[in-house]
Formats: C-alpha cells, structure tokens, sequence
C-alpha cells in the first residue's frame, strides 16, 4: 500500500470534525475519576478549580489556534519554535511531542482496558489484550486516512457528549444541596492542590496544531474549531463535576467508579458497565486525536531533518503518514509490555508524559509572542497563557528530568546526523571549458 494518497483540499477535515478531534484531546480519561479525586482533595469548593481551569484554558486554545491558522504546517509546534528560536529549539519541541504517544498511549489505553476488565470479570490479561485492542483501532482508523480518522472522532465525540449530557440530567434530579456543605470542608487553600490534580485534563490544545493544513479553511475553520470545542469541554467538565459532588456528595470519593455510579442514578442499569462504555469512548478519542497529530509530526520532522528522512511521506496536506504511523505505534508495544506485563506504575508514566507535553506548551506559547502581530488578539491570549504555563512547569518539577533526557537526545541527533552525500558532478566537457 502506498505511504500517501493524493492531496484533496475539498476533502479535508471540516470545522466539526476539528471540533471533535479537539474534544477527543483534552476531555481525557481523567474525566472518569477526576472529579471525585478533586472534591476528595477540596470538597465542593474543588468546583472553583474546575471553573479556573476552564477560564485558563481560553488563552492557551486561542494561542494555539491562531498559531495554526496563520502558519498552517504539519510540523505544529516545531515548526512554530523554528520560526521564532530557530533549528535546535524545533527539533528539541519536535521530539517532545512525538515522543507523547509512545508513552503516553499504553496507560491511556490500560486505564480504559481497567474499567473493561471490571465490567466483565477479568483480570490484567483482559485488561491488556483490551488495551492492545484499542491501540490496534486507532492505528487502523489513522492509516485508513484523515477521512476516516476525522468521521470515527466525529461519532466518538457524539456519542460521549450524548451519553454525558444526557446521565448528567437524569442525575440532576437525585441531586441535593445539602451536599454543597460546607463548601470548604479543608479550607480554601486546598482549591489550589485541588486545581494542580486537575490541569492535566485540560491537556490536548497543541495536539490539533500538526493538522491544521488538514482543515479546508485552516483561517476559518480552525478558530471556530477551537471556540466550539471550548464550549463543548467546558460545559461537559462543569456538568460533570457538579453533578458528581452534588448527587453523590461524600461517597464519591470512596466509589470504584464514580462517574459510573453517576450514570446509574441517572440512566439505571450496572454501574461498570456504563463506565466502561465511557471509557472505551474516551480513550479512543484521545488517542484517535493524538496518533493523527504525531503522525503528521513524524513525517513533518523527517521532512525537516530532525528525523530519519525515511518518515517524510506523509507531510504533505491530504497526504496519510503511514510510515510515521508505523514507527509510534511500534514504540508503543515496549510501554504497554511495561505496565500491563510487568506492572510498572502507570502514574509514573503518566507524569512523565506531562512533563513532555508542558514542555511543548512553554515553547509553543512564547514562540507565539514572538510571531503573532502585536496588539492582537492571538498575542494577548498568548501573554496571558504564558503566564499559566510557568507555573505548570512549577508544578511539574521533577518530571522535566525525562523531558531533559529526549531534549538532549534530540540535539545528540541534530549534531551527529549522517550527512547526505552528494551527488559526484560531472567533468565539464571540453566545448563546456570553452564556451566559458
């Protein structure tokens, strides 16, 4: 099968299907737990640290949209960081986030294989052969094309705002107000531990950056994307964590699935199953988004020379990356081996991950206010995200070590490279000599 398929602009994703692709990024799995976690930590005040991070994640998605919109390129972030701070900042960035995936996609997909296994009575060997499943899925979808990559998020992302929207109503009316007392039952000082458990579920902003030459309209559709997504994230994780601390009030924080126990005051049935049918669609939809931003990545890097040129089919808009494709997905096994064999900590990976992807937003958002026009309006949403982001890199602390580690390998790579070899020229003939 060939590594592309010929260029389409007419056919490329639109604003709705960006908007899923959004979704699918930043509401994550943490939605499943995060909320009980954080009213676990602040009581009914963790809803002030929900509402915050809603409020911060305007800037950062601006910042990141209008990037895209006015340098549409595969290479995302990278290419950003080399328009403004040159080559060895964009190989640096490249690295961090094309490194997320083999990471990252083997927790994300044990986490959704957990719920599986526990609706159906099985053990870890469940839950890794569902794991194996989902990431098998998503590398299909990717390699199928951005068509069909785009129409399966779309479906995901309705059937989980659907499923969402609708258990968070029926829920609502179990809901009591007695369980908003007392509001800050450790003190209002612990909305700020409350708010760093839960920033990483607003991670996801820079991931959709890598397709923005894929969008018909990349000027128009992009922002529309982002602003949609925005308020389809924003509503979700505030309907959520609402309903969670009002309806099941203290005993969220002891439920095995309290999203589940949700869903079942408000549709009824089996609580695990209903939470894992969450699961599956939360999980397929961010590593749907994230394998089709990295894929796009891994060729745009090969293109650019800060990786093997061997990955660079794909680059090009409307083109399918499967050689990228193939090499993240083959990175993945070595992770998924290590937690779901040999049971290394997931949360350990997780925070690792988190420290690539924060180090990506540092440099995605000051390259935005070197590149956006002054007095604008992507560049003062970009000042504002700067600020937030220097502070999660505070919050991160010593899991910038492994982002020290791929940074470092990266710039190794950039200086040791095999150099091309170039072509012998021919001699000048002898008509050649005189003609001259």
């Amino acid at each position: 099968m060939s590594d592309t398929t010929s260029a389409d602009p007419a056919g490329g994703l639109t604003a709705l299907q960006g908007t899923a692709l959004y979704v699918g990024a930043v509401l994550g799995t943490g939605v499943i737990a995060l909320p009980a976690l954080a009213a676990q930590v602040a009581g009914p005040a963790s809803l002030v640290a929900w509402c915050a991070l809603v409020v911060l994640s305007v800037p950062l998605a601006a910042t990141f949209a209008a990037l895209g919109a006015r340098h549409p390129d595969a290479g995302g972030v990278s290419t950003y960081a080399r328009l403004a701070f040159g080559e060895r900042t964009a190989v640096v960035v490249g690295w961090c986030f094309f490194f997320t995936v083999p990471m990252g996609a083997a927790p994300a997909a044990l986490f959704g294989g957990q719920y599986i296994a526990a609706a159906t009575g099985g053990g870890n060997t469940t839950t890794t052969l569902a794991a194996a499943a989902m990431m098998a899925l998503v590398t299909a979808a990717n390699a199928a094309g951005l068509r069909v990559t785009g129409r399966l998020q779309l479906a995901l992302a309705a059937m989980l705002t659907l499923l969402l929207l609708l258990s968070v109503t029926l829920a609502l009316p179990h809901a009591r107000w007695t369980n908003l007392t007392p509001f800050a039952p450790h003190g209002w000082s612990a909305i700020a531990p409350a708010a760093a458990l839960l920033v990483w579920s607003f991670a996801g902003w820079e991931a959709i950056t890598h397709l923005a030459a894929e969008f018909r309209r990349p000027a128009r559709d992009l922002p529309r994307a982002t602003a949609l997504a925005l308020a389809v994230v924003g509503v979700l994780y505030l309907a959520v964590a609402f309903a969670v601390v009002t309806v099941l009030g203290a005993s969220a924080a002891t439920a095995d699935a309290p999203l589940g126990e949700l869903m079942s005051q408000g549709l009824g049935g089996n609580a695990r199953l209903l939470a894992a049918a969450a699961a599956v669609l939360l999980t397929l939809g961010t590593m749907n988004a994230y394998y089709a931003g990295v894929a796009k990545l891994g060729a745009a890097l090969g293109r650019d020379g800060a990786l093997p040129e061997w990955l660079a089919r794909g680059s090009t808009a409307g083109e399918v990356p499967r050689r990228s494709l193939a090499v993240i997905s083959t990175l993945t096994i070595p992770s998924l081996i290590a937690t779901g064999v040999f049971h290394a900590r997931t949360e350990t990976l997780v925070s690792l991950t988190a420290g690539l992807i924060v180090t990506v937003y540092a440099v995605g958002v000051a390259a935005a206010v070197r590149l956006l026009p002054r007095r604008s309006k992507g560049r003062t949403a970009a000042m504002v995200a700067l600020a937030a982001v220097v502070a999660l890199l505070a919050a991160t602390g010593v899991y910038l070590a492994w982002a020290a580690v791929v940074s470092t390998a990266a710039l190794l790579y950039l200086r040791f490279k095999p150099r091309p070899i170039p072509s012998p020229q021919p001699e000048p003939t002898a008509s050649a000599v005189g003609s001259q």
